[in-house]
C-alpha cells in the first residue's frame, strides 16, 4: 500500500470515529493487523467470556490465537472442528451473554452506521444486545459512502464469497451474483442497521488501515 493510500485511510477513519462517537459508539484506528491485533488483545480482561463469530478478518489476523493465550479466558466458539450445525446453536446462544464479542461488519457507512446481513442471526443479535462488551474488527476495504452502497455491497460482494468460503449450495456460489434466491441454504436472511448504541461506548469498531475479510 502506498502513501497516498495510507494517508487517505487514516483521514476517513478519523471521520468516521467522529461519527461514531456521535452516535454512542467507540472507534480507533490501527494502521496495520499486527497492531489492531495487539490493541485488541489489551482491550480484553483476563478471565473473560469472549465469543467468537464467523469473521475471516479476525481468522486473517491470527486474533484468536492471540486471545486464547490471555489467563482465564474462555473462548465461546461454534465453530470448533467438527462440531455439527445442531450441536453448534448452543454455543451461539451462550454467545449473548458473553462479556466480550469479536466479529467484523459488512460494511461501515462514512457517517459511522453499520450494515450486516446474517444467515441465523446470532451475530447482528450480539451485535445489538447481550454481550457487554462488542468489538469489530474493520479493514478499510469495507467503508462505503453511505447505507445504499452497503446494501449493495453486501449483497453483491460479500454475501456470494462467504457462501463460497462455506461452500454452500446457492446460485451464487455457482455464478457468483446474488439473484435472490428462496433455497433454504441461504445465508442472506437477516439485515440490520446499526445507528447507534444507548449503552454508550459497549461498541468499539477498530479500523485497520489494511484490506481484511470479505
Amino acid at each position: 500500500m502506498d502513501s497516498h493510500q495510507m494517508n487517505w485511510n487514516a483521514q476517513v477513519a478519523k471521520k468516521i470515529i467522529e461519527q461514531l462517537d456521535k452516535r454512542g459508539m467507540e472507534g480507533s484506528y490501527a494502521l496495520s493487523a499486527a497492531q489492531a491485533r495487539e490493541e485488541i488483545i489489551a482491550m480484553i480482561p483476563r478471565g473473560s467470556k469472549v465469543y467468537r463469530c464467523g469473521s475471516m478478518t479476525a481468522v486473517h489476523m491470527d486474533l484468536w490465537q492471540g486471545i486464547a493465550k490471555i489467563p482465564g479466558v474462555e473462548i465461546i466458539d461454534p465453530f470448533q472442528p467438527g462440531l455439527s450445525f445442531e450441536d453448534s446453536l448452543e454455543p451461539r446462544r451462550k454467545g449473548l451473554t458473553a462479556d466480550v464479542m469479536i466479529t467484523s461488519t459488512n460494511a461501515i457507512t462514512l457517517d459511522g452506521k453499520l450494515v450486516n446481513l446474517d444467515g441465523l442471526g446470532n451475530r447482528v443479535a450480539a451485535m445489538i444486545f447481550g454481550p457487554q462488551k462488542v468489538i469489530l474488527v474493520v479493514g478499510m476495504n469495507k467503508v462505503v459512502p453511505d447505507v445504499d452502497s452497503a446494501i449493495a455491497r453486501t449483497k453483491h460482494y460479500a454475501g456470494p464469497v462467504n457462501a463460497m468460503r462455506m461452500n454452500i449450495k446457492t446460485p451464487c456460489v455457482e455464478n457468483g451474483i446474488c439473484v435472490d434466491c428462496k433455497t433454504s441454504a441461504r445465508i442472506c436472511n437477516i439485515w440490520t442497521i446499526i445507528e447507534g448504541q444507548r449503552i454508550k461506548g459497549r461498541i468499539h469498531v477498530k479500523l485497520v488501515g489494511e484490506n481484511l475479510g470479505y
